[in-house]
């Protein structure tokens, strides 16, 4: 039979909670016994104290403790005089007479008055007395039956500022009296119907802490199947801020991410297929009018052919670098190199294509060795290129480029700020997306597929650098670049 993560944690609950009750219980059950049995040897303590006294007086009126040692009768007499009336009462006794108020002195007489013998109580006639040892000055037993520990102590007796005996008691090792077993008896019930109530509401609170645990994670399997099965919508209540709190966000957050993946994925296919299926579509429709002989095989036809393949040509390339660089396996050379350099050869290559369209630049440029990084300065020809090649296609004839490169807390800033056209604020975050076009400023008669500006971020970001798109002050689009300087 499989259990579940439900029933393990209930019975782990449940199990720590028994474990801690049991040993509760055993170790209060051991340091009451302890403690008990503490308190009944401290008491007779008291007890031998208060005998000691008499005997002292007793010794005192005959200089000899054979008043005790050749009557065992009134050596129980004094014995019960220093004890509190524990016994129960007899039968034949009057209520009043039940109980001896008089003074502890009066029960010391004279030796020829036999003193009234009270009833002795059955636990101290059997633990009490027989526990009690006399020594004389010199440590012998005058009374006692006991076997003396080797570490015994005994009370010393004095007369007269002279040490004329010792009084002892052997003190118990466990409790055998009926009442003193009763006491610890009841408490024993006690502790195991106080434990069995916690076991038990133990058992209760595990049972709905449990659930309240294993709920959050039943609605995480659940959707997590639904996950698997490609339902990226799939969701997870977020009832609280633990742990179990957090996983559920980080749960959604994947979802999310996913869910946006597919959709990317979706529109990545559907961008694609469109990029293609133009050209595709334009040669088949020209080389079909060549072949019915709708059209002749004129120069004009071939070049426009010609065109068509080229455009498709350059998809393909512009795919393939793309796809590299997301898989990483662009091959990347670094080495230290001065990005102001090689900007400005990209600038002086770009010159003249500026000049026939009529696009006036103008450059800040640092000097030579204050802009250098540690990259490829073939990928960051590229990176130049693409963006010089962007200004060229969408700035219209009679616009500004500006192109500046600065230093700032050791790192190198980029500039490119072109003229109008601008691209919508809404949709400059789009700017770097694959196949993404402003279509109020781009065709593909003048532009490409739109990964361009995609190939630039991962070139960027291949350099631990990063590239941000906002309106230009001059009305057209500015593009920021940082590197590090870091390693250079």
């Amino acid at each position: 039979m499989k259990i579940g993560i439900t029933h393990r944690l209930f019975l782990a609950i449940l199990m720590a909670a028994g474990l801690a009750v049991v040993s509760m219980v055993l170790i209060m059950q051991w340091n009451v016994s302890r403690g008990f049995l503490r308190y009944v040897n401290s008491v007779e303590k008291n007890w031998v104290t208060r005998l000691a006294a008499k005997l002292e007086q007793g010794y005192g009126e005959g200089r000899s403790w054979n008043f005790v040692v050749a009557d065992q009768e009134r050596w129980r007499t004094f014995v019960m005089s220093a004890l509190p009336d524990e016994g129960p009462p007899r039968d034949d006794q009057p209520e009043h007479e039940q109980r001896d108020d008089r003074p502890a002195s009066d029960d010391v007489r004279h030796p020829g008055t036999p003193p009234p013998v009270k009833p002795l109580p059955p636990h101290v006639a059997g633990q009490f007395i027989h526990r009690l040892y006399l020594l004389d000055a010199q440590k012998r037993v005058l009374l006692g039956e006991v076997q003396l520990p080797a570490d015994y102590e005994a009370t010393p007796l004095r007369y007269n500022n002279r040490v004329v005996g010792y009084l002892g008691l052997v003190p118990l090792t466990k409790l055998s009296a009926p009442p003193e077993r009763r006491f610890l008896k009841d408490l024993q019930v006690a502790f195991i119907l106080v434990a069995g109530i916690i076991v038990v509401m133990a058992a209760g609170l595990s049972f709905l802490l449990t659930r309240r645990l294993v709920r959050p994670l039943r609605d995480l399997a659940q959707a997590t199947y639904r996950l698997t099965a490609g339902e990226f919508s799939a969701r997870v209540p977020v009832t609280s801020t633990d742990e179990l709190g957090r996983l559920a966000a980080d749960f959604n957050a994947l979802a999310l991410t996913l869910e946006k993946n597919e959709q990317a994925r979706r529109q990545w296919v559907a961008d694609i297929s469109h990029e293609l299926r133009t050209p595709l579509s334009v040669l088949r429709s020209e080389v079909e009018a060549l072949l019915d002989g709708v059209r002749q095989a004129t120069p004009d036809s071939i070049h426009s052919l010609h065109g068509e393949v080229m455009r498709l040509g350059r998809l393909v390339d512009d795919l393939y670098q793309l796809s590299m660089s997301d898989l990483g396996a662009l091959t990347y050379k670094k080495e230290v190199v001065d990005l102001g350099q090689l900007l400005a050869e990209d600038l002086a290559a770009y010159g003249e294509k500026f000049r026939d369209k009529g696009i006036r630049f103008s450059t800040g440029l640092p000097e030579a060795g204050q802009t250098m990084i540690f990259g490829d300065a073939a990928r960051l020809h590229q990176l130049f290129n693409n963006l010089l090649d962007n200004t060229l296609k969408y700035t219209e004839e009679g616009g500004k480029l500006r192109v500046q490169v600065q230093r700032e807390k050791g790192s190198v800033l980029i500039d490119f700020q072109d003229s109008a056209p601008g691209v919508p604020l809404s949709e400059l975050d789009r700017l770097f997306d694959r196949l993404y076009r402003v279509e109020s400023s781009r065709n593909r008669s003048t532009g490409g597929a739109g990964l361009g500006m995609a190939i630039c971020r991962n070139i960027v970001e291949a350099h631990n650098g990063s590239i941000t798109a906002q309106q230009s002050p001059l009305g057209g689009l500015w593009i920021r670049i940082t590197f590090s300087q870091q390693g250079a």
